[in-house]
């Protein structure tokens, strides 16, 4: 891939004759099959995306995103195109329409390079749990890129594409950015339609973008965000404008210094913090004490919601069908669906379907409804005094390959700092600022109120430059 920084760099190196968008799509293709090991692509488009681009070379009329080349997670759907979420469930299944957010990208002149692997159905903090096999991490290829949409975050790691989409149900784009030491950006709840994407938990999931620099995932969340018709959830864009004031920042103590938290992260946020109240921000500790229900209320409805929308693949319509021969409708059913998911899927389904049922409604299902509301009540009191919170993105250093399988539990509560977002639908971002003895990548996130996007990328983009 040529070298650039930003898309506006690539825009006018290509207006100046300097580059192409077939010389761009052919980097691409090319460290692709240089890094096949990392199986970060499920499938490539190797000849529509260089098609497109000899297309977009000879086009006069260019868009904001002339042959940006892009890659996009497996369960977001593209038009007469596989997407399977990762899963044997849906192995064989085409859409039949592009997602809304696809479709955006397309319009102003977007190449589309391949589907990105992921855990199934977004169901995983490794990308273990895909049925392709897990992805790699390019800066050590012994530990995990981070899930679910770990495909997307090594990808754009390791220069396979320029940027890529990817879904956030509980961390799945920022837990994978910090763990492969790149740019990981949640929006906040309806920002971006939903239209397309494979859905896990509708309440929390949102498609967002991974990327190098915060003016690409500017530029990228401009193209895609704004009401649609077809998700009832977007909406009219209510975000202030940038202005120039003095910054309050937060941090949880119980966060930073949470004893799961590797030292040398808390050292470095302890650093970060000390600079920026030196600089002249106002840094002030909040304590938050609903901390510890946090991963608790965020399975209890996941898989419940989970549970619901993936109720639908039973292989009588499409999806995976099983060989055996069933006795009744009842095992024809379950032959399929035991076939068709993963072990991850299965376990949050039946957790999910436990939440549901008769008797344990009210004691779990509801209870956590009311901590979800307990939750936002206390984030918009936060934001009342402070712009931004601080916070890790994860423990620590990513895992080794197969660690997670040996405790899940611990596996769980690792998304303690990134389901909190999610829950209250606020946007989030994981920036590589910090960096590990190890020589390994530390998320650092940075939050704020919906209201905020603008000023949340605008002190990103600052924190980036220092």
């Amino acid at each position: 891939m040529p070298s650039f920084t930003t898309i506006e760099r690539y825009l006018a190196l290509q207006k100046s004759g300097e580059t192409s968008c077939v010389q761009t799509v052919q980097g691409c293709l090319s460290a692709i099959r240089e890094q096949e090991a990392l199986n970060c692509f499920i499938e490539v488009f190797e000849e529509e995306a260089l098609q497109r681009a000899a297309w977009l070379d000879q086009q006069s009329q260019k868009g904001r995103l002339h042959g940006v080349v892009v890659g996009i997670k497996d369960n977001i759907c593209y038009k007469d195109h596989r997407a399977s979420a990762g899963s044997q469930m849906l192995n064989n299944f085409t859409s039949l329409f592009s997602a809304t957010a696809v479709e955006r990208l397309l319009a102003e002149g977007a190449v589309i390079i391949g589907r990105q692997n992921c855990d199934e159905f977004g169901m995983g903090s490794t990308n273990e749990h895909s049925w392709y096999g897990p992805v790699l991490n390019p800066n050590d290829t012994s530990r995990v890129a981070g899930g679910s949409s770990g495909g997307s975050a090594a990808a754009v790691a390791a220069g396979m594409c320029m940027v890529s989409l990817g879904s956030d149900t509980g961390g799945s784009v920022r837990l994978p950015a910090g763990y492969c030491g790149v740019i990981g950006y949640k929006p906040a709840y309806g920002r971006i339609s939903r239209h397309g994407l494979i859905a896990y938990a509708s309440s929390f999931d949102q498609i967002g973008i991974l990327a190098r620099h915060i003016p690409d995932v500017e530029l990228m969340l401009d193209v895609m965000s704004g009401p649609d018709e077809m998700d009832s959830t977007t909406r009219l864009a209510d975000v202030l404008p940038y202005r120039e004031k003095k910054v309050r920042i937060a941090y949880f103590p119980e966060w930073v210094e949470h004893a799961s938290t590797d030292p040398e992260l808390k050292k470095g946020i302890r650093v970060l913090l000390d600079q920026l109240l030196d600089k002249g921000y106002a840094v002030e500790p909040v304590s938050f004490p609903l901390t510890e229900f946090i991963v608790p209320t965020y399975y209890i409805l996941t898989t419940a919601e989970a549970s619901s929308n993936l109720a639908r693949y039973d292989g009588a319509r499409f999806g995976y069908r099983s060989e055996k021969t069933a006795k009744n409708l009842e095992a024809f059913y379950r032959e399929n669906r035991t076939g068709g998911f993963g072990k991850e899927v299965k376990k949050r389904i039946m957790l999910g379907s436990f939440v549901l049922s008769a008797g344990y409604f009210d004691a779990y299902f509801t209870k956590a409804q009311q901590v979800r509301r307990l939750l936002l009540e206390q984030t918009h009191l936060i934001f009342n005094d402070f712009d931004f919170i601080i916070a890790p993105t994860s423990t620590g250093l990513p895992p080794l390959l197969g660690s997670a399988d040996k405790d899940p539990i611990a596996s769980y509560l690792g998304d303690i700092f990134t389901v909190f977002s999610n829950l209250v639908g606020i946007p989030a971002i994981s920036l590589p600022v910090l960096q590990h003895s190890y020589n390994l990548p530390l998320g650092l996130q940075v939050l704020s109120s919906p209201q905020n996007e603008v000023s949340l990328l605008r002190f990103s983009h600052h924190l980036m430059q220092q």
